[in-house]
């Protein structure tokens, strides 16, 4: 019994604390309110997707999450009103509730039926209704939609007769036709694209301004018949200024490269490669010479091939414009990384030509990153990870990116002797095409690159020395910048152990993990998907992620098992070392809600799942493959490798915790708020474990405490909360979270709120950027 009363206490105790400073509405002066719901209500439509109509209510509640609860709106009421101290914290911590405006709500009708009018619902009623009760306001706008007309007839009226031969040949009066509902919103984005196609065919500069609509609806019961004229002068015009639409061609076609827009580089062609310098400006009298006839000045000094520049454009001289080449052009270029701005500018020079000058600032051609993770908890185990990486964007000449990375992992006790060393390097090469297969399998703005990698690792360990020799082979590619894409058609690791101590490997009752220490060959494929809502570096509103990885090894080896040697186990070798044959997988999405009206409060929740499983040649998944959960990007008061499997205790057998398994599951949920200057707070919980999906048992053993079933796995979840504050330097984030155990499922204890004052119960993670 009194294990379930501490866990109902603990959790009784905060509750009872949060409840008693509930209020939502204690700092909100006497005579006001606070806006707590919007709802719109469509009376006439019940399928109308009243969503869209949210944008133009003026005044927004506060955020509600947590089953429409929102704490922090809460701990914002706790302020006392002195301004100082606790004030100042809670204020930090807390959210600003929203003071119902009733001028904003007039705003809102009066945008409400502006845009219904947009959408083609005329003369549409809507109506507010205030209800505000113990300082709490909702606000109902009650709608009655209009009348809509359909399209039921169209006619068209070209003034330029060339213009209209190019317009019906192009299918592009199907743009608007016979059922399309009638309204602002139709028109407007009908005629952009038109002015779009027209703008592909040559005819620079023309715009939407060059349609005119008129509808008739007089006795039609709903029904319109819609006249479409192209004229010769735009709506902002009069028919004195008429002139014939001509289509344009390119003229002289210009690329300034540019160091600093203070300090360009001037390019030009010597033999097979494009050499570019600093000029004092772009004014400077300098030589040029002409490729694809494309005007590139120069001096001398920084070299790119000819090759890697002009596959990046297809805007070439005497050619008949199209917006969309120029689109694609400006696409690629900013694609390939090289440079931290393009720009590209079209100036008319007669009526019926066009030049184009691209203005490309460079970017640092290379650079280097550090990265740093530690950890230590209570138990007086000392962790730290540091790492160093060198990048060159250009290393060949060709936009061809080197990437070479240091690593090290070093973990130590205190007051023991406990060691474990592992260092590794690694470097990559990729290129701008795609090997073996051609560009054009990708959509025109995409700079596909074949991606050539290599690594080594050194793990040290009381047990065992282990090497780790890798390399890969890979297509990276990405789909308009929220979809990316890598597929690895070659993997391959070879895994050598040494001085592995008899008396351990012996000790290792579990027949899946000694499958796991030992030498072996492994050869295969993986993929990597990502998928983002916004791929900047630092999203500014609300955002989404997925990674979903996968890898499948030793299936085409397999197709050789007949003439290879066999061991003592009946496994398949290769360079008398067995072949590893598994399939891995694991997704990880995140959300990360902005709030507060500076958008500078946030909560980010992640869920991750992975599972692995060895077969055919392999009883396991090889070791560097397992799962294993903790340290400063998992649950923060553990550290890294010393939770699960399932409820499993420790394993004594290694001098340093090392606990893995096939299967993980994982999930996290924290709350960032500012403090000062450049210092934000955080508070997190997170929960998960990894298990064994095999019983890893052996006869007369019953060693089932980390394999997971589906009736009572949740009972061997680990969970944590803990509280950090990281440094926001813009290009670099630290963070220092300090995590505190809330359930050990291998003590099968809860955690009081105290907790972190006993020994091994709590973890300090220093971290680079966030941990989700």
């Amino acid at each position: 019994m009194t294990m379930y009363r501490r866990p109902i206490l603990y959790f009784l105790i905060p509750i009872l604390l949060l409840a008693a400073g509930c209020s939502t509405t204690r700092v909100i002066p006497e005579g006001e309110s606070r806006l707590v719901q919007n709802e719109i209500q469509v009376l006439n439509d019940k399928n109308y997707q009243v969503s869209g109509l949210e944008p133009y209510i003026r005044q927004k509640p506060n955020t509600q999450f947590l089953f429409g609860l929102n704490p922090f709106l809460s701990i914002y009421n706790w302020s006392n009103g002195k301004n100082r101290g606790w004030d100042k914290f809670v204020k930090t911590m807390g959210q600003e509730p929203v003071i119902f405006d009733k001028t904003l709500t007039e705003s809102s009708v009066e945008n409400l039926q502006n845009h219904l009018v947009y959408q083609g619902y005329y003369n549409s009623q809507v109506k507010d209704s205030i209800v505000t009760a113990k300082k709490k306001t909702t606000v109902f706008y009650n709608i009655t939609l209009g009348k809509q007309y359909s399209i039921d007839s169209t006619e068209y009226v070209i003034e330029d007769n060339s213009l209209a031969k190019n317009f019906y040949g192009d299918s592009l009066q199907n743009l608007i036709k016979r059922g399309d509902v009638l309204s602002e919103n139709f028109l407007n984005e009908a005629s952009e694209r038109i002015a779009g196609k027209l703008r592909d065919q040559g005819y620079f500069g023309f715009s939407k301004n060059y349609l005119f609509f008129t509808a008739d609806t007089i006795g039609r019961d709903g029904k319109a018949n819609l006249k479409i004229e192209i004229k010769n002068y735009s709506r902002n015009e009069s028919p004195k200024e008429a002139r014939p639409h001509r289509i344009y061609h390119y003229g002289k076609v210009t690329m300034h490269p540019m160091r600093k827009p203070t300090n360009p580089l001037i390019y030009t062609f010597v033999g097979d490669s494009v050499v570019a310098t600093p000029a004092m400006n772009l004014n400077t009298p300098t030589d040029s010479t002409i490729y694809n006839g494309i005007n590139i000045k120069y001096r001398n000094s920084l070299i790119l091939r000819k090759r890697a520049m002009t596959r990046m454009s297809y805007v070439r001289p005497g050619e008949v414009y199209n917006e969309q080449q120029v689109s694609d052009t400006y696409q690629r270029l900013s694609n390939l990384n090289l440079f931290s701005s393009v720009n590209i500018q079209m100036d008319p020079v007669d009526s019926n030509t066009v030049d184009c000058t691209m203005k490309l600032t460079a970017s640092e051609l290379q650079g280097y990153k550090l990265g740093l993770e530690s950890s230590i908890n209570s138990t007086g185990l000392f962790g730290i990870s540091p790492s160093i990486s060198y990048y060159h964007k250009n290393l060949f000449h060709g936009a061809e990116l080197l990437s070479v990375n240091l690593m090290g992992d070093f973990q130590f006790g205190w007051n023991n002797n406990k060691r474990a060393n592992e260092f590794g390097i690694s470097t990559s090469l990729s290129t701008p095409n795609f090997l073996l297969l051609p560009d054009r399998i990708f959509k025109s703005t995409n700079i596909p690159r074949t991606e050539f990698a290599i690594s080594y690792n050194f793990q040290e360990r009381p047990e065992y020395r282990r090497n780790i020799i890798s390399g890969s082979y890979s297509y990276v590619w990405n789909s308009r910048e929220r979809f990316f894409f890598k597929v690895s058609p070659l993997q391959v690791n070879i895994v050598k152990l040494y001085n592995l101590k008899p008396d351990f490997y012996e000790s290792l009752k579990d027949p899946f993990l000694k499958n796991s220490y030992k030498d072996h060959f492994d050869m295969g494929l993986g993929t990597s998907f990502y998928y983002t809502t916004d791929a900047s570096p630092r999203p500014a509103h609300s955002y989404f992620y997925m990674r979903w990885q996968n890898d499948l090894s030793g299936n085409l080896l397999s197709l050789f098992n007949g003439v290879m040697k066999k061991n003592e186990n009946g496994e398949r070798l290769i360079w008398d070392s067995p072949y590893s044959q598994y399939y891995r997988t694991e997704i990880s999405t995140v959300y990360t809600w902005k709030l507060g009206k500076k958008e500078n409060h946030s909560i980010a929740a992640r869920f991750l799942a992975g599972v692995g499983v060895g077969y055919g040649n392999s009883l396991s998944m090889p070791f560097e493959k397992l799962f294993w959960a903790g340290g400063a990007y998992s649950l923060r008061a553990w550290q890294a490798r010393t939770v699960g499997p399932g409820y499993a205790q420790i394993d004594t057998t290694f001098t340093i915790p090392n606990q893995t398994g096939d299967m993980r599951l994982e999930a996290n949920i924290e709350y960032r708020f500012p403090l000062f200057w450049n210092f934000e707070g955080a508070v997190f919980m997170d929960a998960g474990n990894v298990w064994n999906i095999k019983d890893h048992t052996e006869e007369g053993e019953e060693r089932r405490e980390g394999l997971f079933r589906f009736n009572n796995f949740y009972r061997h979840i680990a969970a944590d909360w803990g509280f950090g504050i990281r440094l926001d330097l813009n290009f670099v984030l630290l963070r220092l979270d300090m995590g505190i155990k809330l359930y050990d499922p291998a003590e099968n204890d809860w955690k009081g709120p105290a907790s972190f004052l006993d020994k091994g119960n709590y973890g300090v993670q220093f971290g680079v950027g966030y941990p989700f």
